[in-house]
């Protein structure tokens, strides 16, 4: 079968340009235009569908209400906004049960890229179950310290952004969700955002306190659910592995877009042991309990489990989110490079191997690295000799200028 796209307006002119503007996809995707959100919702009762595609202001049932709705009753559909109103509180109110928001007027290209790049992340995460898991997942949820320290200095009377910036840098969950509002059109805003701390000074500090304060896009974990998920680790295992990805790119001399790519790829490679640990916390715990008594690496009964690991579970929901290909593929790839087809260095690389580095950093001071790290991958992307020695190697990021 097709996949299914729903496209909803109640203006007639734009239903019409929808239809001839996608008229060549009829062959490949399975085409419905409502006019209303009720009469939407008629439709997605008489057959399964992939992806809705929604105006914002409409008379009677509003967007927003229309994508609440769809996510109660048809979790795994992809939400996307097609308006022609950024900004404002049409924006803040949709960003909840949003994927992705795409402004008015939009050429054919963009909405059918979009589109089939939500539609590719299936093969990531074939499961169902799992992704009916993630399209509900508004958020990820930060270490209760960092919580505290963001809304904190948001409530200030002297707030700086630049401090925000540094304590949503030091957070996994913070960062995509900073960057999906960043990289969508929510606000009217163009281009391509790859840092935490671009994305805060694009959408200014009045933005970001109304997302934290008004909306809550942030929330944070349990105390005891940090301790119990065996999560303490998680936040300065993520921040070291991004150092070190930002060290490898220099040393690489990457352009500086890639370093900082490799930067935010290395802070959210293990997004999805957070996605996971936050939506199914009691089956998230055993599998760790029974990885510790067979000897198991946690993403080997992660796939047990869940038929996924953390790393296609992280993927798969920025990839939702709207964020860029490259981190997508490094997230999802970091512990089998080789699944990819990357064939020169990018941030997979900067990661597999930072990931590796940091994990035999903190418990052999970097002697077994190499026995972690996928050689041929290396070696096709002008890496091999790097872990050669790799306390050597170490030592020398250590010198090396971020």
């Amino acid at each position: 079968m097709n996949p299914g796209i729903i496209f909803v307006d109640d203006e007639p002119n734009v239903i019409d340009g929808l239809r001839r503007m996608l008229r060549s996809l009829r062959g490949r995707w399975d085409l419905a235009f409502a006019t209303s959100g009720s009469e939407a919702l008629k439709l997605m009762e008489q057959r399964a569908y992939d992806v809705i595609v929604s105006d914002m202001r409409m008379p009677g049932m509003d967007g927003c209400q229309l994508l609440e709705e769809v996510e109660k009753r048809y979790p795994q559909v992809v939400r996307v906004v097609l308006s022609g109103t950024p900004g404002g509180p049409e924006a803040l109110d949709s960003l909840r049960p949003t994927h992705q928001y795409l402004a008015k007027p939009c050429d054919a290209d963009t909405v059918r890229n979009t589109i089939e790049r939500a539609l590719k992340l299936r093969e990531l995460v074939p499961q169902e179950k799992v992704r009916k898991l993630l399209s509900r997942t508004g958020s990820v949820p930060s270490l209760p310290s960092l919580y505290v320290q963001i809304m904190g200095e948001l409530s200030s009377p002297d707030c700086e952004i630049g401090r925000v910036a540094d304590i949503i840098a030091r957070d996994a969950g913070m960062t995509a969700k900073i960057l999906q509002v960043a990289n969508s059109a929510f606000f009217g805003l163009r281009g391509q955002v790859s840092t935490p701390s671009d994305a805060i000074f694009r959408l200014g500090l009045d933005v970001v306190k109304a997302l934290a304060l008004s909306v809550q896009v942030f929330s944070a974990f349990q105390t005891d659910d940090v301790k119990k998920l065996k999560l303490t680790r998680v936040w300065p295992h993520s921040l070291s592995t991004a150092s070190l990805a930002r060290k490898i790119a220099v040393l690489q001399g990457a352009e500086p877009a890639l370093v900082d790519l490799a930067f935010t790829a290395g802070l959210l490679h293990d997004m999805g042991k957070l996605i996971l640990a936050a939506n199914v916390p009691d089956e998230y715990h055993d599998v760790l309990t029974r990885s510790a008594e067979t000897k198991l690496k946690d993403w080997q009964g992660e796939y047990i489990t869940f038929g996924v690991t953390h790393a296609e579970v992280g993927a798969y929901l920025i990839g939702l989110w709207g964020l860029p290909d490259s981190l997508v593929e490094a997230i999802a790839y970091h512990h089998c490079p080789t699944r990819s087809a990357e064939t020169k260095f990018g941030p997979l690389a900067a990661v597999h191997l930072g990931d590796a580095l940091e994990h035999h950093r903190r418990i052999e001071g970097g002697r077994h690295a190499a026995r972690d790290v996928d050689a041929d991958y290396l070696g096709r992307v002008g890496l091999k000799g790097l872990v050669a020695a790799p306390q050597e190697f170490l030592a020398e990021m250590n010198e090396a200028k971020e």
